[in-house]
């Protein structure tokens, strides 16, 4: 008997096996997609997907959604998945790789991650109170969704308003009870067990995990879908969801914005887990195949899933026309509900429909925390420490700080943190990603090439582009503020290339058949250039689909723009609850990641201590233009290629310059 039981501990909780350098590796490429697929496939997808197509209901939805999805979601998956994979980290050591002054942004992403998954435990707990009471019949809230979501469930009291006087706040919110609800506690203490269970041994046993948090899910979302689509009506739903065409939707704002934080949102970029997840894959993973199939099953998920929602819709006879709005929970607590308590066999459609929201949302929670988890094993101190020690005080702590939403002001405080991280936070650190990597990494030779004064006026204006832009828009208007940052931009542009110094190395093809164009060149593309090639030359090795040479121009210039313009949302949207202490806690709160990315850059040397000793020297900068570099440089051979490249003469320097096989 106990033998048996140690066969089924071994084969439900296996060690991770090894890669050639020591690193823990996934057991299959399946596991490590399904598992990055159940990082990006959540809530948002079940509840958050739904509730903006409502609003911006219509076939012409799905432009600025695939617009998004390509110019957004995809590139900067690939960036954060290849530089995981590349340097062989987290994404403190990844970032450390790719310029020892953007440590911080990987810091920051660790810490979105962290924050999202303290309050996301608290929202499966609501969960699971709805799927225990899918066990009575009738169902507790038929008749009364509202009353069992807010009476039984969230038990919060309503606060006491505020009160402002022109720009003058007045009096402020008032929270007055500050007790534990205790159902939430316990479940609370459940979920964290869970995620604890899920990953505490590492890939190993997440590779287990995730063919049940992420296979299920994916059967009992065909089930929901065959049954929303059998009710009376549902035909009305599917029409309001893809039947419809409203081009005058195209030319407002609402909708483009919608889809590029459904996106942004749903794929969950700028979180950390991708980074961390990739780490564990082998060196040379098809990492540009693997970013679009988690990317197309995210959308395509959520959009079979938006059937499933849209049927409920139409048998409940919604239209966005007649005053009706939807939000994210009243999806999945009221709407859904509700219909569920009205169909047949009612207690059966709920128990699948709540089993399938607590699996996503698991799945998406231990995503959250391996990132952390990651980071910690990576360091000096985490290399000669349990995996298993180390779990064990994430989750312990994890606990309790989401106890905090477990208070009967934790609804209102779990919005907060909700709105200022995502608006904020995560909007800023995607945004530091895309403008970083495609600025600072190798920029020794740029600089040695054009000169130290036109690389900092190429940068500078770039950056100012975008933030006073933004900033004019939002004070004035969107064409004025269009107009400033192109302005800003050219004249920096132009400024730069008439000081920059002529290069002795050509760029690659047309670009370097002109002087002018030459320096341009230098200036605008060639650190996003030279990182797809050096990310190719590990990510692309044999058939391996490689990042696409456009991959980089898109980064720098549309999706850094768009997040800026995104983040810019922002701050005006605080007035509105600026005197709401919570409101106030939590937007002070998603200033610590600018805080802490600004730190990392000014003094570098702060967050060593999460980088490996064996693993500091990748993020010094050395001078070696158009060089290829394959793989991690130990210090000895960076030092080589920096003397070898002062060797070579103008031909080796060239774009198609040879490579250096590194181990």
């Amino acid at each position: 008997m106990a033998s048996l039981v140690k066969r089924v501990y071994r084969f439900l909780s296996p060690d991770a096996e090894k890669e050639e350098d020591g690193r823990d590796k996934w057991p299959s490429r399946a596991a490590f997609v399904l598992a990055a697929m159940g990082g990006a496939i959540g809530l948002g997808n079940m509840l958050r997907y739904p509730s903006v197509v409502f609003a911006n209901n219509g076939v012409q939805w799905f432009i600025p959604y695939f617009i998004a999805l390509f110019f957004l979601g995809i590139p900067i998956l690939i960036l954060e998945i290849s530089i995981g994979q590349a340097y062989r980290g987290g994404a403190v050591v990844a970032f450390h790789g790719l310029n020892n002054r953007t440590k911080g942004i990987g810091l920051g992403v660790i810490m979105n991650g962290y924050v999202v998954a303290t309050y996301y435990v608290p929202i499966i707990a609501w969960i699971m109170r709805y799927f225990r009471s899918s066990f009575q019949s009738p169902l507790p809230w038929t008749g009364r969704g509202e009353e069992f979501y807010m009476g039984d469930v969230i038990r919060n009291p309503d606060p006491i308003p505020g009160a402002t006087s022109g720009s003058t706040v007045t009096s402020y919110v008032t929270y007055a009870a500050r007790g534990m609800i205790g159902e939430t506690v316990g479940w609370v203490a459940f979920i964290w067990f869970l995620v604890y269970l899920c990953m505490y041994k590492g890939v190993g046993v997440t590779g287990r995990a995730v063919y049940i948090t992420m296979g299920l899910p994916i059967i009992m979302m065909f089930i929901l879908i065959g049954r929303s689509l059998s009710l009376p009506n549902a035909i009305d739903g599917i029409k309001l969801y893809f039947a419809e065409w409203h081009s005058d939707k195209l030319a407002g704002g609402d909708i483009w914005q919608a889809a590029v934080g459904q996106i942004f949102f749903s794929i969950g970029v700028g979180f950390g887990y991708f980074t961390s997840y990739a780490s564990y894959n082998s060196k040379y993973s098809n990492a540009v195949q693997d970013a679009i199939i988690i990317a197309f099953s995210n959308s395509l998920y959520e959009i079979l899933a938006g059937f499933a929602v849209f049927g409920v819709i139409g048998y409940l006879g919604y239209e966005p026309d007649q005053g009706v709005t939807l939000g994210t929970f009243t999806v999945g607590f009221l709407t859904y509900p509700l219909a569920l308590a009205e169909m047949p066999g009612a207690n059966v459609w709920a128990v699948l429909f709540f089993l399938t929201l607590a699996l996503l949302g698991l799945s998406s929670a231990f995503a959250l925390v391996e990132s952390l988890v990651t980071m910690i094993c990576d360091t000096n101190w985490g290399q000669h420490t349990s995996r298993t020690r180390i779990s064990t005080g994430i989750i312990l702590v994890s606990f309790c700080l989401s106890l905090l939403y477990c208070t009967e002001f934790g609804f209102y405080l779990l919005d907060a943190v909700d709105t200022w991280t995502n608006n904020l936070a995560l909007i800023f650190v995607v945004w530091c990603e895309a403008v970083a990597i495609t600025s600072f990494y190798r920029y020794v030779d740029v600089v040695g090439q054009v000169g130290l004064a036109a690389y900092g006026i190429y940068n500078s204006a770039y950056v100012l582009a975008m933030v006073l832009g933004v900033a004019v828009a939002q004070s004035v208007s969107a064409e004025a503020g269009a107009g400033t940052g192109f302005g800003i931009y050219i004249v920096g542009a132009c400024v730069s290339v008439v000081l920059a110094k002529s290069p002795d190395s050509l760029a690659p093809s047309f670009w370097g058949r002109n002087g002018l164009l030459n320096k341009f060149w230098w200036l605008s593309c060639y650190s996003a250039n030279q990182l797809c090639r050096d990310l190719n030359n590990v990510v692309a090795i044999g058939k391996n689909w490689s990042i696409p040479i456009v991959w980089g121009p898109i980064l720098r210039y549309i999706s850094a723009p768009i997040m800026a313009i995104t983040f810019s949302f922002a701050y005006p949207s605080f007035y509105a609850v600026r005197n709401d202490p919570l409101h106030i806690f939590a937007f002070a709160t998603s200033h610590v990641v600018m805080i802490i990315i600004a730190l990392g850059f000014i003094v570098p040397r702060t967050f060593d201590i999460f980088v490996p000793a064996d693993k500091l020297h990748i993020g010094k900068s050395f001078y070696a233009p158009q060089v290829v570099i394959l793989g991690i440089l130990s210090g000895q051979e960076a030092a080589q290629v920096e003397a070898n490249s002062q060797d070579t003469d103008e031909d080796k320097n060239r774009a198609a310059a040879g490579t250096r096989h590194m181990s």
